[in-house]
């Protein structure tokens, strides 16, 4: 009898000959740039065709589903992938894509007493799994094959060991597809509803990132007919995590999405020369060790701010200035030729659904007309004249009524001269002086990232919504550092409230500007509520990390809860009392034992980008190729790394170094609590904490 490995060797081949074929073909026919719209629909598909060819002439499948339904006769060989591919000769097919409904037997199905069905197009379909194989295959060569059930079999049931070979594998500078080991949970996720808000939380290490993704290929693939990929939107924390998992959906034949920051998605929306503040001085000032917690003035500032109380004290203001926006004089360009306050305020109001500043525009252009009529009606020796004096009379009647920008419309809420009714709708939840410290910035166009949200809010009652922005699906990653105000904002660009929200409540470190529960998020969708989905599994670190960097969860009032390893085991997490003097030394020869592992990407994480900068120094003068990173980055190399502990998020290592863990750095208190949980949780396999004199409190629950 032939063996699997042998079998799918045979099958692996068949399939490839099938794809070089099709490519082959493909090669010889050239692109159409005419202006034929059939010939340019045929160009399109062939082109997204030749893409999947390449996707799958690497890996051509990764799974095996031997399923009989119901009304067959015998077993059916499926074959997954991440792309399909059929024979073109006839209509077989040799690979389903993971998104099809068959496949998704492969995800959900663990054996045992397991229902087997999917959902078809036509109903449910139900029926016996007679084998579950996994299979990994590079660079087109068959490597591995791991029957993860057989029926009636007693000897398989390699799923953990599967899972475990692929955790395995060293870390490059890029986000990976999981399409060969996504598991029960994630698979739901991945194929939720898409027109109901889903609220992922996910403790480190639990693949919510990419399953958003791979949630992005999928509702692409089954909603084809009706959802286009440049209508969807991904907000990440900042560029270099966009471009560290910029090769995922490419990896699943999906490209077009738009995928930025919240802060340049907000100065694009706005377009208006403002600065944000979210430079480097400014992380710094945030996230500095101090003698005490985030300053109370600034942390009350940042969460009034970004929440929903903000919301309606913007709001009251708009309604306030467009219901006392029309001068309350009436307009003359001459002595007796005037009209009346009472007349243009009807103009004003006879289009109250539209943009305030489309209704303002239109009461310009209408009171320019009738200017033009009452200088037609004169004498003409005195027409000139008198539309000189008509055109200053209106430029003077229109100071009273300005043409505001949405930020000069904020900028002058916290003007001293309009102070006070602004400060009394605050109704005394902005401390004064931080309305003293927003007014400096904003007379220098200078805003902080807290004030976005409420800026965008009034640019769309200004302008209304620009169909520019608007998005069939919006996925918003670390999501736990977006205000309830933001998310507001975000629902307003929303076709269907459709969105896919994952985050982290135990590494919430922008505690200033974001949430301490979900309940906070939820309360957004109040109109219809959304899907929580928790993830508990952390895949990403081996079972010494998982358990350190729990004892320090301990510490948090808001968590995520704890993390539940998978059963990896790897070396203890190690950690070292040095001399500050030797500090550099030391972590050249923990390198020098690093490298011995053959790994591919390590991070030596400073407390500060100033500390960084002094470690990076110090490590280059003893020879040390390693890469500083900062705050402006927009790439991540891989290799060594040196990076402060708040850029970290998102991002994974196959060994991490946690330098200067002392207790001047890392505090007794949430704040520095959350961050060393993001550092420590970085590491996929080996972990070094290193202090000098005494080491930080958080540490003492192990």
């Amino acid at each position: 009898m032939q063996s699997a490995f042998a079998t799918e060797k045979q099958q692996l081949e068949k399939i490839a000959a099938e794809i070089d074929h099709q490519m082959e073909r493909l090669e010889k026919i050239p692109r159409y740039f005419g202006d034929d719209i059939t010939e340019q629909v045929l160009d399109d598909r062939r082109e997204q065709h030749r893409k999947n060819l390449i996707i799958a002439s690497q890996e051509a499948f990764f799974g095996r589903l031997d399923f009989k339904a119901d009304e067959k006769d015998k077993p059916e060989e499926i074959y997954i992938g991440k792309v399909g591919v059929s024979k073109e000769s006839t209509t077989e097919i040799l690979v389903v894509d993971w998104r099809a409904p068959v496949a998704s037997m492969f995800y959900t199905f663990t054996g045992g007493e397991d229902e087997a069905f999917y959902n078809s197009p036509e109903g449910k379909v139900e029926g016996d799994i007679y084998l579950k194989r996994n299979v990994v295959i590079r660079n087109r060569e068959l490597q591995r094959v791991v029957d993860t059930y057989v029926k009636g079999s007693d000897e398989a049931g390699g799923t953990d060991e599967f899972l475990l070979y692929r955790l395995g594998d060293k870390k490059d500078n890029r986000l990976r597809d999981i399409v060969s080991t996504i598991q029960a949970e994630q698979n739901h996720i991945i194929r939720a509803e898409k027109n109901k808000p889903l609220i992922i939380q996910g403790v480190a290490g639990s693949g919510k990132t990419t399953v958003a993704l791979h949630r992005l290929a999928y509702l692409l693939y089954h909603y084809r007919d009706y959802l286009t990929a440049n209508q969807m939107i991904i907000f990440a924390p900042n560029k270099m995590f966009l471009d560290y998992i910029s090769n995922v959906l490419p990896e699943l034949g999906v490209g077009g999405i738009q995928q930025t920051t919240f802060n340049d998605w907000a100065i694009e929306v706005l377009d208006e020369s403002i600065k944000v503040l979210t430079d480097a001085t400014d992380l710094e000032v945030r996230f500095a060790p101090t003698s005490d917690e985030l300053e109370k003035d600034e942390l009350q500032s940042g969460r009034l701010k970004g929440s929903l109380k903000y919301k309606e004290i913007i709001e009251a203001t708009l309604v306030d200035f467009e219901n006392t926006m029309v001068p309350i004089d009436d307009f003359e360009i001459w002595d007796g030729c005037s009209i009346r306050a009472s007349a243009i305020l009807n103009w004003a109001n006879e289009n109250r659904s539209f943009p305030i500043s489309s209704r303002r525009n239109r009461v310009v252009k209408r009171l320019k007309s009738w200017i033009e009529q009452q200088v037609e009606a004169i004498m003409p020796h005195e027409r000139k004249e008198r539309k000189k004096q008509a055109n200053n009379q209106l430029r003077s009647y229109l100071k009273s009524w300005p043409d505001y920008t949405a930020f000069s419309f904020y900028q002058d809420l916290f003007k001293k001269s309009n102070r006070d009714k602004f400060a009394e709708l605050l109704n005394d939840y902005l401390p004064e002086k931080m309305i003293d410290h927003t007014r400096r910035n904003l007379s220098k166009k200078i805003v902080s990232a807290e004030d976005l949200p409420a800026i965008l809010s009034i640019h769309a009652k200004l302008f209304g919504i620009d169909k520019s922005f608007t998005y069939q699906h919006i996925v918003i990653d670390e999501a736990q550092d977006f205000s309830p105000f933001q998310i507001e904002v975000l629902k307003s660009y929303a076709k269907e409230n459709s969105f896919t929200i994952l985050g982290d409540i135990s590494q919430g470190i922008h505690s200033y500007k974001g949430i301490e529960q979900w309940q906070e998020m939820m309360d957004v969708f109040d109109d219809k509520p959304p899907a929580y989905v928790q993830l508990k599994q952390s895949y990403r670190s081996t079972l010494e990390i998982i358990e350190y960097a729990n004892c320090i969860l301990l510490n948090m009032k808001h968590t995520g809860g704890l993390a539940k390893p998978v059963f990896r085991s790897g070396k203890p997490v190690k950690e070292m009392n040095l001399d500050k003097k030797n500090r550099a030394a030391t972590i050249v020869s923990i390198l020098k034992e690093i490298e011995r592992s053959d790994v591919n990407s390590v991070a030596i994480v400073g407390r500060t980008s100033q500390g960084c900068e002094g470690l990076y120094q110090e490590l280059k003068d003893l020879g040390v190729e390693a890469t500083l990173i900062t705050a402006e980055q927009n790439d991540y190399r891989g290799g060594i790394s040196i990076i402060p502990v708040y850029l970290t998020k998102g991002l994974e290592f196959d060994a991490v170094i946690m330098s200067d863990v002392d207790s001047t750095n890392y505090r007794f208190n949430e704040q520095d609590a959350k961050l060393l949980y993001v550092g420590c949780t970085r590491a996929l396999h080996q972990l070094w904490i290193l202090y000098a004199g005494d080491p930080t409190p958080l540490l003492k629950t192990k």
